[in-house]
């Protein structure tokens, strides 16, 4: 089934304001379904979880839902579903408790591709460990990450790889299984950060090879908080720190104080959008899979003319040219800085900003140093109308 775009964007309120938002990689605008989802939560009465009072089954119910439909977005295990403040928190969660186990010797593999909330908790905790950071490169050229590189740098002593599911700047989308194979050979541990990959693709974790995957509602119609999963059995065997009469089980133990009931809410109701956004399946994990594919259609299309329409702009430059992507474009214009297209753009009804996007090594490896460049993002709301008047304000700056 195809989009009906008409539906679609009357759902998202703040397109009524004519603002064309290119500025998904960073944050989608909200449906109302998943506002509604989140005031009835704060509003009809909730307590902590518990099995007594209506308030505290309503809590419960609401954690019990969330993780179910986590699963059904990813692929993986409600069991194995850990909810946090953020990707980066989750990230960082993590890596402390995993690196309770190395030492002098061992090595983490961290990529230049990836956003730093999947480099610095990773060299941080090597480094609070005294392991050994080995760092894959991707092609300045094409902007492809060769998994050849990856295996370049994996020994018996590598631990944990980590690596993006898709970049947020690029678009780049790593071959994740033959990576995951590679890295699976080498006796480690991959974490994969799915936050710019989710919204734009079928995820199916257990079919990506990832022992951990972590990922941000935000970028899917969702509330800001951060999901990890991994499977129950990987996650009995890490030892976190935690409160003392924190449960010990499995994924709550992992979840540090009460949990935010209303953004998982919210996180529910933008799965439940997700999956009747082109499909009526009977079960949700079909209609996720039918209605992203749809969504990756939709945006592959438009995506085309936007490319179309850049290179055909004199003095822009875009950065990369990976085979697959995500729509997202990191370019920038000869005799403008970042700063001014943002603003020139900004000016005329369209959000699409520049910097590097926390993308800090890939911004350096490419040579744009910190400054980055400007990145342009399509989301399932976007329209051919948006798109040309994109087009449309990067050349009048470029002229």
């Amino acid at each position: 089934m195809a989009l009906d775009l008409t539906r679609i964007r009357g759902d998202f309120p703040a397109l009524d304001t004519g603002i064309a938002y290119f500025d998904g990689p960073g944050g989608t605008q909200v449906p109302r379904q998943v506002a509604e989802a989140v005031a009835r939560t704060l509003t009809s009465g909730i307590s902590n979880r518990g099995r007594v009072t209506e308030a505290e089954r309503r809590a419960d119910g609401v954690v019990v839902e969330a993780r179910l439909a986590v699963a059904d977005l990813l692929g993986c295990e409600a069991g194995g579903v850990v909810f946090a403040r953020s990707m980066t928190q989750a990230t960082y969660d993590v890596s402390r408790a995993l690196a309770k186990e190395w030492g002098p010797g061992d090595e983490v593999v961290v990529t230049r591709l990836d956003h730093d909330a999947n480099v610095r908790p990773w060299v941080q905790a090597a480094a609070s460990a005294g392991a050994t950071v080995r760092w894959v490169g991707f092609d300045r050229g094409t902007a492809e990450l060769a998994v050849s590189e990856v295996r370049e740098q994996l020994s018996r002593r590598t631990r944990l790889v980590a690596v993006t599911g898709a970049s947020n700047v690029l678009g780049t989308r790593p071959d994740l299984p033959a990576i995951a194979e590679a890295v699976h050979d080498a006796g480690a541990l991959l974490y994969v950060d799915g936050v710019h990959l989710t919204p734009h693709a079928p995820v199916n974790v257990r079919a990506i090879g990832a022992d951990f995957y972590a990922c941000s509602p935000y970028k899917f119609f969702g509330p800001h908080h951060g999901v990890v999963v991994a499977a129950p059995d990987l996650l009995a065997r890490v030892a976190n720190d935690k409160l003392l009469p924190s449960t010990d089980d499995v994924p709550e133990r992992f979840e540090l104080g009460t949990l935010p009931y209303e953004l998982l809410a919210g996180t529910t109701a933008a799965i439940d959008y997700i999956a009747g956004l082109a499909s009526v399946a009977t079960d949700r994990r079909t209609r996720i899979l039918e209605s992203v594919q749809a969504v990756a259609e939709h945006e592959e299309r438009l995506f085309g003319r936007l490319l179309e329409g850049l290179h055909g702009i004199g003095g822009v430059t875009v950065h990369g040219d990976p085979k697959r992507r995500t729509p997202t474009v990191f370019f920038t214009v000869a005799g403008r800085d970042g700063r001014t297209v943002y603003e020139h753009l900004a000016a005329a009804g369209v959000n699409a900003p520049a910097s590097n996007f926390y993308a800090l090594e890939a911004s350096r490896w490419l040579g744009l140093g910190d400054a980055g460049a400007v990145r342009a993002g399509l989301a399932p709301y976007t329209n051919l109308d948006d798109v040309e008047r994109l087009i449309a304000g990067v050349a009048e700056v470029a002229a």
